[in-house]
């Protein structure tokens, strides 16, 4: 409250300095020159010298620039020049060269106009500076501090300043509020920081009275091991969260649920599912039903996902799109059309509407049981919902298309393909017609698909090459199976033992004997020195001394 008066105090002053330009306001010593004009001679001069603040290096201005002037120059530093660096500047000259000892609010508004602006480096030299004054900040700008610092990624900052919090609190017998070290931890689970996020959590928040932890505190963690695949050291904090009077949610259920059925414990998920059905407070929704279903499709047992989802459907819990789009999908992997389409008709009758994911599913369902007829009807049908293919969608159509010896209609998606710019297109895509074309023995045909591959910018991977050296061996076409082999090598991409068998074969039954060995003999090398360098790449390990924990 005092802070905040004093605050008030010095805003009316120089606002009746500053813009009614009628009230004078004196400055502590007893100054003649008025406040307001005080104000503005600094805060044109630094606005007009500001790589060099020296002009303010004498006696008139040390005796006459008060903490009050200098709140006035920085509020009017902060707010009319592009950003607050220049208030920066003229707060640490002031400070070291004018002996300016600057008041709590002044601290704070140029912190905040720092942290604002992203300045968080000169934000963080401004709070070592107040320190240094033992100038204590109130929990509002602790609190912020902690959020600015986290949001900028400066996780060693805000943790101290969140140790120092914690410390202040204990002074005062009071709690760190769990919003602001509950958004700190938040910040470390999205940057992937999780065992920053856990140690924190049991050496300070659960190792202090000044931290309370809630289910937030909980949750977040918690969802962050389980991403991070750590779905036993949740379970354990899942097990201490009573100690702490934190109660476990739905949250806390459907993240531990979804992380069990990541890691394929499907049946561990549905004995939490379960669990949930006994609470009183609140109930299983459909996210928990749809993780425990999606488990079981992932790991192929459409039985129980399938009964999982009718007991969903019992219950009065609506499927949404996703919980559709995993069991067709789970369907159509294990190539049981029929029960797919059961699904999806039901799904349409729901009026749920199926998007790129749905009928991309049934096309790589009947893409499996080779009923390719099926799947360009279900292609015309996402042209008829104005449901876009996506890369995926192409690959499979394609790939079925060539393995029953479509090609003309292959090709055909193909052109489509490459008139849709907003699709990165991927060599997988491409392989299936090039591999049909080069065993037809239209090499040049293949060749005409590559160039195409080529102006899309797609890099050709390893199959690629695979392909178009075996095919040009087939062909006869010796020099180029070479050239492509070496251009191979170049790009940095590894040939197999097929490819490189494949193409020394040739060469020996064409007679090219020479060029033959010299493939063969770099081949053997390349292999001895990937050998070498992974031995010493051992033996380098091996030799290095490090403790062991005790």
């Amino acid at each position: 409250m005092e802070f905040w008066h004093q605050r008030t105090m010095i805003s009316k002053a120089l606002s009746t300095a500053l813009f009614h330009g009628q009230a004078r306001t004196e400055s502590p010593n007893s100054s003649p020159t008025s406040t307001q004009w005080f104000v503005k001679v600094v805060f044109t001069l630094c606005s007009r010298h500001p790589q060099s603040l020296a002009i303010l290096n004498s006696d008139y201005f040390r005796n006459n620039l008060d903490p009050m002037v200098a709140y006035g120059v920085i509020y009017l530093l902060s707010n009319r020049s592009d950003e607050p660096r220049l208030a920066c500047n003229f707060f640490s000259y002031s400070r070291l060269n004018l002996n300016v000892i600057h008041t709590e609010s002044t601290f704070e508004l140029l912190i905040r106009s720092l942290c604002r602006a992203n300045l968080i480096d000169f934000a963080k030299t401004v709070y070592d500076y107040m320190r240094a004054d033992r100038i204590i900040p109130d929990k509002s700008l602790l609190d912020y501090l902690v959020s600015s610092f986290s949001n900028a990624g400066k996780f060693g900052i805000a943790e101290d300043i969140l140790i120092a919090r914690g410390e202040l609190c204990k002074q005062k017998d009071e709690t760190v509020s769990p919003f602001v070290y509950n958004k700190f931890l938040s910040s470390l689970i999205s940057r992937n920081q999780v065992d920053k996020a856990v140690l924190f959590l049991r050496s300070h928040i659960l190792n202090s009275k000044c931290f309370r932890p809630d289910n937030f505190t909980f949750n977040i963690v918690m969802r962050g091991m389980c991403v991070a695949g750590k779905v036993e050291k949740a379970l354990e904090l899942f097990n201490v969260m009573r100690s702490f009077g934190c109660y476990p949610d739905l949250v806390t259920y459907n993240t531990l649920i979804n992380g069990l059925c990541r890691v394929g414990n499907a049946d561990r998920a549905q004995e939490l599912l379960r669990e949930m059905q006994s609470q009183c407070e609140f109930s299983p929704d459909v996210v928990s039903y749809t993780s425990v279903i999606s488990g079981y499709c992932k790991l192929g047992k459409m039985e129980d996902a399938a009964a999982l989802f009718h007991e969903m459907i019992g219950c009065g819990i609506r499927p949404n799109l996703f919980s559709f789009n995993v069991v067709i999908d789970g369907f159509g992997k294990k190539g049981e059309i029929a029960s797919a389409l059961k699904i999806y008709e039901q799904m349409v009758r729901s009026d749920v509407r199926p998007d790129v994911v749905t009928l991309t599913s049934l096309i790589e369902g009947h893409s499996r049981v080779g009923d390719m007829d099926q799947c360009m009807k279900l292609w015309d049908e996402m042209n008829e919902r104005s449901v876009s293919p996506n890369a995926y969608t192409y690959s499979i159509a394609i790939s079925g298309l060539c393995k029953r010896n479509r090609l003309n209609e292959a090709c055909s998606l193909l052109r489509q393909l490459n008139g849709r710019k907003e699709i990165i297109p991927q060599p997988f895509i491409y392989n299936p017609v090039i591999d049909v074309l080069c065993k037809a023995g239209k090499i040049d045909e293949a060749n005409a698909i590559v160039s195409e591959m080529e102006a899309k910018g797609c890099t050709h991977d390893k199959m690629t090459y695979t392909i178009l050296i075996l095919g040009h061996c087939m062909k006869g076409r010796m020099f180029e199976a070479i050239k492509i082999y070496k251009k191979m090598l170049s790009t940095g991409c590894a040939p197999d033992s097929i490819a490189t068998s494949s193409l020394v074969t040739c060469l020996r039954k064409a007679g090219m004997v020479h060029e033959a060995n010299e493939i063969e003999k770099n081949a053997l090398n390349s292999v001895q020195t990937r050998s070498l360098s992974s031995e010493r790449t051992t033996e380098s390990r091996t030799n290095l001394k490090i403790p062991l924990a005790v």
